[in-house]
């Protein structure tokens, strides 16, 4: 293959274990790894698969949920390349595209012409048409737009042998014309006339009649009523037929305006009571949400935003749509008025929510829920298998109650949500895979517990699969859900198509067990003993590649353990998008490799543990390499579902991958930032003149590991804390913040103390300067922390946390007597002040640090909350952009920040720009600099050049502030700056 593919082929270890699993239960390490550049390297990899009798898998992005597309000899990973989209036609309303396609790609192509592909999956924003195709993908709309099959009319595919054809609608003269053909094509075709004729009656008899109908091969697509669509019957086969190269979608006319009216319901069952009543309106869209899925959500936003939901324990979303909002909202409430006053169940409450944002909330925490559902709310671990079974609608109520008497049964609890308009029921149940490793009992439950299952499935008339498709999970289940006649047809249809059983092979036809391959059987593990950080240690008998080495971090949600943490990672693949709104994940957006992805990086963490394919453990060099461009933004810990905390666990790996070794020279130069900056404060002006540029700045970036294409941030003449004391400001001490007494008239008001940041003590002090002042005017006595302090965060980062943990036992210390005596703490810089509120309990627990964790608050939080009711902050009635700190994203929140800023008259936008790309040291370290300025010309860095001379660029992080100075010609300011209150004149002036 590397003689003949010009895309990647990789052998490596390292590759492998990017690919051993996908979003399933399931693992199993292929052979190798192909990224193929173009069609020909498809043709290329097929025939060397064919030649040697390879197995072949193909795959998307990776986020089939059934154990679809893992593991084989060979994976064929078309998302990289094979992403072209286009043209669209609208007068015939279709459009071309390959398989690797983003579906989000394809809906902005043909969103110009007022156009959609009506199939939309909650992973849209990173699933590939390829896949969709695999899996026949449905979506939310599919109420409205019905399944990726509905939508395909043709086909461009390749077989095992190297034949191409072009399938689609065969009418019977067609259909004649190409049985006669004596080639390949021709017997593909004569083949499928005389499967379709040999089971006519089981195909119009033995089908259930349901459109969410996934399950098996979609063999009555082949009669004649039907029009023997071949493409349609491939659509769902899971690439197990064929290799997909191309495809023509049938696209459909988008409403211009929508409205979402929800309904509240007691509980999830009379919720499906009230569907097919509902039905009857013809809404695009009715979805189903659980309370507990909401509880979720919230509970992982960090600024708790409200949902806004009517009464209820369950509810359906029903959208509708309209020529203008006014239409839209009209039929929604037309809707809202038949539910309250119909047959059927009547709803608690009702609301109509025409609002974009707002509909936008309550979709998000839909899509979503694959992820949420993972972990509990007790934190108990939750697994796919039967989580999208499919009923006819006015089955579902009857169904649900059933499916909860079965889990009641088995003892089993799990998070409810889904289609509910078509009678695809999701939920992920906590089976208890990881006990007792591979072969325990949990397996043993989780069989029982699926066949079981599928009995109650197959009694409702219903479907296996509502939309993910068979996979491992199911394949093996078939026979409860259709006749050993149609299982027949199954293997010959499969047959036609590919004799020799290469392609995906497991998969709906000659199974693979179901009970096979589980993954969280291999990587299991947690800490034993009592107390929060006891002398105990992770479980060795597991097959853990850890050398029973303790983590460092509490993992206080995880049990303490970090291979439960590392398994938070399901492989939904949100971190994979390039479009995304969020922060999550800037390597990826920027290098689009699977490594450079949080979900990447989570699955080479897992083989570390399992051992199989990476065999170093803490000294592997493949996690390292694929670690070293996570800018440890935090942003999968507040955008992965799962709540991924990547930064968090490379700080893990590289405390023991470095532990008794030496480190890159970034680690000294920028971990110990703070110990450095304070050495340059007794000579500022020295330092400075040296890192400005010329021999010696460029031998000092040497040295230190730092990117030449940098130019090093100058050190302050004077640090704030030095023009703190000679303006006269107090410390905290042993007795409390008051014990030194300031002006009568500042003793009297209340203390809080401004904590003293590394960056805007000695690099930046205007802030800490304009804090003061800002807080002062809100009534408030500034104090600061007796001695040097730090957060620790510059060594967390480097994962010195041995270090680090001392630097946060010496800040516990200056902080006791201002969190013992109620003095809230204030910080200015986002990731420090996310620094105290996060890793502090995290690397210290213990009820201090908890109490003094929740002492801290952002400059913003502090004034909404504890500033007297009649304190204003200054008008400055001026336009700003704002670049939100990844920190402050995914640790603190903005709301309080937007509610300051329009209190203060400021029309701001927040940019949808991710991470500014410096990210601390990340930026800094040589190596790093392209990568760095890529992320920020995503978005950031055009829209700072493109705003108006008068328009304040607002950015809070001292790392974004510095590249946004160092890549535009702005200055950005930081909140407190800009909420400065003008100078006031002396008793003298007046």
């Amino acid at each position: 293959m590397r003689r003949t593919v010009r895309g990647r082929v990789s052998f490596d270890a390292g590759t492998r274990a990017l690919y051993t699993t996908d979003a399933s239960n399931y693992r199993r390490a292929p052979g190798g790894v192909v990224l193929p550049r173009d069609t020909d390297d498809v043709l290329a990899t097929v025939a060397a698969c064919h030649a040697h009798g390879v197995p072949l898998v193909t795959r998307g992005g990776g986020t089939s949920v059934a154990g679809n597309a893992f593991g084989g000899g060979i994976l064929l990973d078309t998302s990289r390349h094979l992403t072209d989209v286009g043209p669209v036609d609208a007068e015939q309303r279709t459009v071309r595209v390959s398989p690797g396609a983003v579906l989000d790609t394809v809906r902005s192509a043909a969103a110009p012409y007022g156009l959609t592909f009506g199939p939309d999956p909650s992973t849209h924003a990173r699933c590939t048409v390829g896949g969709m195709i695999g899996n026949n993908a449905c979506g939310s709309h599919s109420v409205a737009w019905g399944t990726t099959a509905d939508n395909v009319e043709s086909l461009d595919v390749l077989l095992p042998d190297g034949t191409r054809m072009t399938v689609g609608a065969t009418p019977r003269d067609e259909l004649a014309r190409l049985a006669a053909r004596p080639d390949r094509t021709g017997q593909v075709y004569a083949g499928l006339r005389a499967l379709t004729e040999r089971h006519l009656a089981e195909l119009r008899t033995g089908m259930p009649e349901l459109a969410r109908r996934v399950s098996g091969y979609a063999l009555d697509r082949l009669l004649p009523e039907n029009g023997c669509h071949v493409a349609r019957a491939l659509t769902g086969s899971e690439g197990s037929c064929v290799v997909v190269l191309g495809a023509t979608l049938r696209l459909v006319e988008a409403p211009p305006a929508r409205a979402l009216t929800v309904l509240g319901y007691p509980d999830p069952a009379t919720a499906a009571d009230a569907v097919p009543a509902l039905l009857a309106h013809a809404p695009l869209t009715l979805e189903g949400l659980d309370a507990t899925l909401v509880r979720m959500w919230q509970a992982r936003q960090p600024s708790g935003a409200a949902v806004g939901l009517p009464e209820g324990a369950a509810w359906l979303l029903a959208e509708t749509g309209g020529a203008d909002d006014a239409e839209a909202a009209a039929r929604g409430r037309a809707l809202a008025a038949a539910a309250t006053g119909g047959d059927g169940p009547r709803p608690a409450g009702t609301r109509v929510v025409t609002d974009p944002a707002a509909r936008r909330r309550l979709w998000r925490i839909r899509e979503e829920g694959a992820g949420l559902a993972t972990r509990l709310p007790d934190g108990a671990e939750a697994w796919p298998g039967l989580e999208d079974a499919a009923v006819p609608p006015e089955r579902l109520g009857a169904y649900l109650r059933d499916f909860e008497r079965l889990m009641a049964a088995h003892g089993r609890r799990g998070v409810v949500y889904g289609h509910f308009g078509e009678g695809c029921l999701h939920v992920r149940i906590d089976f208890g895979l990881a006990e007792g490793g591979a072969g325990g009992e949990g397996v043993a439950a989780f069989r029982a517990f699926m066949e079981e299952a599928a009995g109650i499935v197959a009694a409702h008339g219903g479907s296996l699969s509502g939309e993910h498709g068979d996979g491992q999970s199911r394949s093996e289940l078939l026979p409860r859900m259709f006749p050993p006649g149609l299982l027949d047809a199954f293997g010959e249809f499969k047959s036609l198509w590919d004799p020799g059983g290469l392609l995906n092979p497991g998969v709906i036809v000659r199974p693979s067990p179901l009970d096979a391959d589980l993954r969280p059987a291999t990587v299991t593990g947690s800490r034993t003993g009592a107390g929060p950080r006891t002398d105990t240690g992770l479980r060795t008998d597991t097959g853990l590649r850890t050398g029973g080495v303790l983590p460092v971090f509490a993992y206080a949600e995880d049990d303490g353990s970090f291979p439960r943490a590392v398994r938070r990672c399901v492989g939904v693949g949100k971190c994979r998008q390039t479009e995304s709104t969020g922060v999550m994940c800037p390597s990826y957006m920027v290098t689009k490799e699977e490594q450079h992805s949080t979900r990447g990086r989570a699955h080479l963490l897992s083989e570390m543990l399992t051992g199989e394919l990476v065999t170093d453990g803490w000294r592997s060099t493949e996690v390292r390499d694929a670690l070293d461009l996570c800018l440890s933004c935090k942003g999968c810990k507040s955008d992965c579902p799962v709540g991924v905390d990547m930064a968090t666990y490379k700080a893990e790996f590289l405390h023991h991958h470095y532990a008794r070794r030496l480190r890159p020279a970034s680690h000294y130069s920028m971990g110990w930032l703070p110990l450095w900056s304070r050495a340059a404060a007794l000579a500022p002006r020295l330092v400075n003149a040296a890192t400005r540029g010329g021999p010696l700045a460029a031998l000092l970036k040497r040295a230190g590991g730092i990117a030449p294409e940098r130019a090093l941030p100058e050190f302050a003449e004077e640090p704030f804390t030095r023009w703190f004391r000679r303006r006269g400001g107090v410390r905290s001490g042993p007795a409390g913040p008051a014990r030194q007494a300031g002006p009568a008239r500042q003793a009297e008001r209340p203390p809080v103390l401004l904590w003293p940041d590394t960056f805007g003590n000695f690099l930046s002090p205007r802030v800490p300067r304009a804090a003061v002042e800002v807080l002062e005017d809100a009534g408030f006595r500034v104090v600061l922390p007796r001695g040097p302090v730090c957060c620790g965060l510059t060594w967390v980062s480097t994962g010195q946390l041995g270090v680090a943990r001392r630097v946060m036992t010496r800040t516990l210390a200056a902080l006791a007597p201002a969190v013992a005596s109620g003095t809230p703490v204030v910080g200015l810089e986002p990731s420090c002040t996310a620094a105290l509120r996060g890793d502090l309990p995290q690397l210290l627990p213990g009820a201090q640090a908890e109490r003094t964790a929740g002492a801290v608050h952002t400059l913003a939080e502090f004034l909404g909350t504890h500033a007297p009711p009649d304190w204003e902050p200054p008008r400055v009635n001026r336009r700003a952009i704002t670049q939100v700190h990844c920190h402050q994203h995914a640790e603190l929140g903005f709301t309080p920040d937007a509610d300051l800023l329009r209190r203060a008259g400021v029309d701001q936008e927040r940019l949808e720009s991710g991470c500014c790309g410096l990210a601390g040291n990340f930026g800094f370290e040589r190596g790093h600099y392209e990568v760095s300025r890529a992320a920020g010309e995503r978005v950031l860095l055009p829209a700072v050049r493109d705003a108006a001379p008068d328009t304040v660029v607002l950015a809070d992080g001292f790392s974004c502030r510095t590249q946004i100075e160092q890549s535009t010609a702005r200055h950005a300011l930081h909140l407190a700056e800009l909420l400065r209150p003008a100078p006031r004149p002396s008793p003298s002036d007046t």
